[in-house]
């Protein structure tokens, strides 16, 4: 199935209320548990960077797991900031150790080198230029920092993409159901996720078909 962009914000109030609304528990722990496969330790002093951190989510969920690592999370929408900040909010213990950060890549708000931790959730598949992604990780990144990168994998066609659909989005708004279906038509394959750490010199890293409906990178940069 070809690839169909979609938009690579999800600036509306309505989209960015379904989609913190929207259960995503399986999937977020899935991504949690990909980081302890690459054995980070305690990562106590560590500074981690989420790229396209939406409601917070996965920042919680890491700062839950690692209580001695800090995080910078990013995210280009300010509903989606609106709602990570209320989250954060009610949690104190948590929202002291994260910095909230309103910009898309590259972003110049990004210190170059510094992140012991690169992490990323559905943002890939957003990109018009998937090596923004890819270029930023090298820039912000520490030598031998881990990198996770979780993101949708595409369907062989339209009828895989309207039961992955039906399958997760079952009983959703409509609003959060389209976006699943376009978000679905713009992600990548492997094999071409695959070319672009070709591209970019990053083929260290790995990737891998971790559900029915997603793919990560993942791996430890050259120190």
């Amino acid at each position: 199935m070809k690839r169909r962009p979609e938009p690579e914000l999800m600036e509306s109030e309505d989209q960015a209320l379904a989609y913190a609304r929207a259960d995503f528990n399986e999937s977020n722990r899935l991504f949690i548990e990909l980081l302890g496969r690459l054995k980070p330790g305690p990562l106590v002093g560590a500074q981690a960077l989420d790229l396209g951190c939406g409601p917070a989510d996965i920042v919680i969920r890491f700062l839950h797991a690692y209580p001695k690592a800090s995080c910078d999370a990013l995210d280009g929408s300010r509903p989606m900031l609106d709602h990570a900040q209320a989250a954060l909010d009610v949690q104190p213990d948590i929202g002291q150790r994260c910095r909230l950060i309103h910009d898309v890549i590259p972003s110049d708000q990004l210190a170059r080198g510094h992140y012991d931790l690169i992490l990323s959730n559905s943002l890939l598949h957003h990109l018009h230029d998937p090596g923004v992604l890819w270029r930023t990780i090298q820039d912000t990144a520490k030598p031998g920092a881990l990198v996770l990168i979780m993101d949708l994998m595409r369907p062989a066609s339209a009828g895989w993409a309207e039961a992955l659909v039906e399958t997760y989005a079952e009983g959703e708004p409509e609003v959060l159901r389209a976006d699943f279906r376009n978000s679905l038509y713009a992600a990548f394959e492997p094999r071409e996720v695959v070319a672009q750490l070709a591209e970019a010199g990053l083929d260290r890293l790995e990737v891998g078909v971790v559900s029915d409906r997603h793919l990560a990178v993942m791996g430890r940069l050259p120190t």
